[in-house]
């Protein structure tokens, strides 16, 4: 099991897809070498995964592989 990073000072940015109206939302920290942090934006206070970037990238690119992108 890794070290957890400190995250206090990061900046979360929510989804561009995600709405207004308190649905389902995530947040990602960017900028952070080797990881990318993601959180429920309701819960911020909430448990964070940690994926490494390559991870994360192959991620976002099967999604806009399925949305035809």
């Amino acid at each position: 099991m890794g070290i957890t990073p400190d995250l206090s000072t990061v900046t979360w940015r929510k989804s561009s897809y995600s709405n207004n109206d308190g649905g389902l939302c995530v947040e990602v920290a960017d900028n952070l070498p080797g990881i990318v942090p993601v959180r429920d934006s309701k819960n911020p206070d909430g448990p964070t995964l940690i994926f490494p970037n390559s991870s994360w990238s192959a991620f976002i690119a099967s999604l806009k592989k399925k949305a035809g992108m």
